[in-house]
């Protein structure tokens, strides 16, 4: 029996792969992560909470994990990505935050593990790194990947953040980062700013390219 959300669910994948799927895509970056999977190394794919449809989209069939808080939002989110290939971790700060976090950690004890996370997810404040992914890098060596994709033409929804979606036809400029790495005694804020560093010149690399 199919429930409202499941048919929601369904509609936005389809709705979702008929707006991605007829943008035009310039991505570069993303072997590197194939590169790092294949060698054994565990990787987190760190992405700007606003900027996250480009990446998920462009990883659907990769059958990486995902982490997604437990609000109303989520829970769609959650049901789309599993629709299109993605694993789900379920979790954030504020609920489940203990639980998910073994969760990660078990999941990058694997070789060749992935899992995309929303540094500044799932309620803010926008483009402020939470200890999540430093803390889960740290931990078990994965290699963070700093990602920023964004349409040229789009439409905005704006609660905490602005969630930007593609408008069909589109042009998308993805780009996947120089890898980093955060050493077990490293400063938490010191990380943060690497981070935080790394995903605002993204950004910017992305948006003078749509805006030239």
């Amino acid at each position: 029996m199919f429930t409202k959300m499941k048919l929601k669910s369904l509609f936005s994948k389809y709705l979702l792969k008929f707006l991605y799927g007829t943008c035009r895509w310039d991505v570069r970056g993303r072997k590197q992560i194939e590169e790092l999977t294949r060698s054994g190394k565990t990787v987190i794919i760190a992405i700007w909470h606003g900027k996250v449809l480009p990446v998920f989209m462009d990883l659907a069939s990769y059958n990486y994990y995902a982490l997604a808080g437990m609000h109303k939002d989520a829970e769609l989110i959650s049901q789309i990505g599993a629709q299109v290939g993605w694993k789900l971790l379920r979790g954030s700060s504020s609920d489940r935050g203990k639980e998910v976090f073994k969760e990660m950690i078990t999941v990058l004890s694997r070789p060749g593990e992935v899992i995309a996370m929303t540094p500044d997810g799932p309620k803010g404040p926008a483009k402020i790194p939470k200890p999540g992914v430093i803390r889960a890098a740290q931990k078990t060596g994965a290699i963070v990947i700093p990602a920023i994709g964004q349409a040229k033409s789009r439409w905005g929804f704006t609660n905490w953040d602005t969630f930007y979606v593609s408008k069909p036809f589109s042009k998308i400029v993805l780009r996947y980062g120089n890898p980093l790495r955060f050493d077990t005694s490293g400063d938490f804020q010191e990380c943060a700013d690497t981070l935080k560093q790394a995903l605002d010149s993204l950004e910017l690399e992305v948006d003078m390219i749509l805006e030239g």
